[in-house]
C-alpha cells in the first residue's frame, strides 16, 4: 500500500471512528452492527484507496460507506421491510442510492452515544469501558490496561454490557438535565479516560494521539455547557485538567519522538493560552464539592504555575496528593503520591512507599511503577537492583516512545554498574 495513502486511512481511523460509530448507532440502533459496519467501511478503504485514490473528503467516504454497509446488513435480515419503512418514515435513511459526501458533523450524536454507554442499568466500568470501545476505538486490551484487567475478562463485560443495552431498549438519547447527575461519574471517567489514551497511548510509535485529547477537551466542554448554570465543580476541574495536561503536549516529545520528562521540558513550549484558560477553571474547581478531577487539576496547575521545574512546590503537590488519596484511594494514585514524595523528601522516603505497594501486589504488571522504582534506585546509586526493575518495567510496556526511553535509562544504570 502506498504510504500517502496508509496515512490517510490511519488518519480518518484515528479522527473519526468514534463519530462514525456513533452516526451508526443513531441510524441502526445497534451496537454490533454499527461496529461491524464500521469496520467492514475502513476494509473497503483498505481495498479501493491503493487504486482508486484517496478521496476528496476521507471522512464523508468513511461514512458514507459506513452508512451503506449498516442498511445492507439489515437488509439481509428477516424483518428488513419493516425496519426500512420505520428508518424512512424517521427521516433517518433516505432512499436514495446517490452518493453523500457531507462534510457537516451531527454534534451531539458521541454525546448520545457516552450517555447511552453510561446508563445506570450497567455497571460503572461496563459503562466506562463499552464508550471506551465505540467512542474512542480503543482495542479490548488497551481497555483493559486502563482497569488493569486481563483482555479476555475485558472482553466478556464488553459482550454482555452491549446485550444489555440491547435487551433492555436503553434510549439513545442525552437526557434531562434532571436525569444528569446519576450518570455524571461515569461520563466524566469516560471521557478523561479517552484523554488519558490520548496523552499517553497504550501502544503505536508515538506516546501521543492528539486526536483522542482534541475529542475529549471537545465533550467535556460540551458537558459542562449542558450542566450549567449549575454545573457540578467536577464537570470544571476535568476540563481544568485535560487542558493544563494538553498545554504541555508540544515540550513531552523531542524532535526524534523520544519521551521528555516534565522536570526537563522546555516550558516555552507550553502552551499559554490553554494555560491561562485552565487555571481560573482549576480554582473554580475548588470552590464546589470537591473530587477526584478538582484535587488532579489543582496539581497540575502547580506544575504550570512554576516557570522553571526548580520553583515546583512539590510540598504542595504532597499535600493534595493526601487529600486525593482520601477521596479516591487507589493504588495508582498511591504510586502518584509515592513520586511526589520522592521529590519532596527525597528518593528513600518514596522507595518505602513504592515498595510496599509492589509488595501489595495489584500493580505487578503495570509497568510505571516498576519505572518509578527503577528510577528511586537509579537515584539512590542502586544501579544492580535499578536495572532489574528498568527490565521488569521493558518487559510490560507497549509503546514504542515509553520503551526507547526505557532501555536508554537500562543502558545507563548497566554502564553505571560495570563502572
Amino acid at each position: 500500500m502506498l504510504p500517502n495513502v496508509h496515512a490517510a486511512i490511519d488518519a480518518v481511523y484515528r479522527a473519526d471512528w468514534g463519530r462514525t460509530v456513533a452516526m451508526l448507532i443513531r441510524l441502526v440502533g445497534e451496537f454490533d452492527i454499527a461496529e461491524e459496519a464500521a469496520q467492514e467501511a475502513f476494509a473497503a478503504a483498505l481495498d479501493q484507496w491503493p487504486s482508486a485514490g484517496v478521496p476528496e473528503s476521507p471522512r464523508a467516504w468513511i461514512m458514507q460507506t459506513a452508512r451503506h454497509k449498516a442498511i445492507d446488513r439489515i437488509r439481509r435480515r428477516t424483518r428488513f421491510e419493516e425496519k426500512v419503512k420505520s428508518y424512512v418514515a424517521s427521516g433517518l435513511v433516505r432512499t436514495s442510492e446517490d452518493p453523500e459526501y457531507s462534510t457537516s458533523e451531527i454534534p451531539d450524536d458521541r454525546l448520545r452515544l457516552i450517555f447511552t454507554c453510561c446508563h445506570p442499568a450497567l455497571a460503572l466500568e461496563a459503562q466506562v469501558a463499552l464508550t471506551l470501545r465505540l467512542l474512542g476505538g480503543l482495542e479490548t486490551d488497551e481497555i483493559a490496561r486502563a482497569f488493569l484487567v486481563p483482555a479476555a475478562t475485558m472482553a466478556q463485560r464488553l459482550v454482555r454490557a452491549k446485550r444489555k443495552i440491547r435487551d433492555a431498549g436503553i434510549p439513545y438519547l442525552v437526557p434531562d438535565t434532571t436525569d444528569m447527575p446519576e450518570r455524571l461519574d461515569a461520563v466524566l471517567t469516560v471521557i478523561y479516560l479517552v484523554f488519558n489514551e490520548g496523552y499517553a497511548a497504550t501502544r503505536g510509535a508515538s506516546l501521543l494521539r492528539t486526536d483522542l485529547c482534541t475529542e475529549a477537551i471537545r465533550l467535556g466542554r460540551l458537558v459542562r455547557t449542558l450542566l450549567a448554570p449549575q454545573t457540578p465543580a467536577e464537570a470544571t476541574g476535568l476540563v481544568a485538567l485535560m487542558l493544563l495536561h494538553d498545554s504541555r503536549r508540544a515540550a513531552r516529545l523531542d524532535e526524534a519522538g523520544d519521551l521528555v520528562l516534565l522536570e526537563e521540558q522546555d516550558r516555552s513550549r507550553w502552551d499559554q493560552q490553554q494555560i491561562a484558560e485552565a487555571l481560573p477553571l482549576a480554582l473554580e474547581a475548588l470552590g464546589g464539592e470537591v473530587g477526584p478531577f478538582a484535587l488532579q487539576a489543582a496539581i497540575a496547575a502547580q506544575h504550570c504555575q512554576a516557570a522553571r521545574a526548580e520553583d515546583t512546590d512539590w510540598a504542595e503537590i504532597v499535600r493534595l496528593y493526601d487529600f486525593l488519596v482520601r477521596v479516591q484511594p487507589s493504588p495508582i494514585v498511591a504510586l502518584n503520591r509515592a513520586v511526589a514524595v520522592a521529590m519532596a523528601d527525597g528518593p528513600q522516603a518514596a522507595l518505602a512507599l513504592i515498595d510496599a505497594l509492589a509488595a501489595d501486589g495489584e500493580l505487578d504488571a503495570y509497568h510505571l511503577l516498576h519505572a518509578a522504582r527503577a528510577d528511586l534506585l537509579r537515584r539512590l546509586g542502586a544501579n544492580r537492583e535499578a536495572a532489574q526493575s528498568y527490565a521488569r518495567a521493558l518487559a510490560l510496556v507497549t509503546n514504542d516512545s515509553e520503551r526507547r526511553f526505557l532501555e536508554r535509562r537500562l543502558r545507563e544504570v548497566q554502564s553505571a554498574s560495570v563502572d
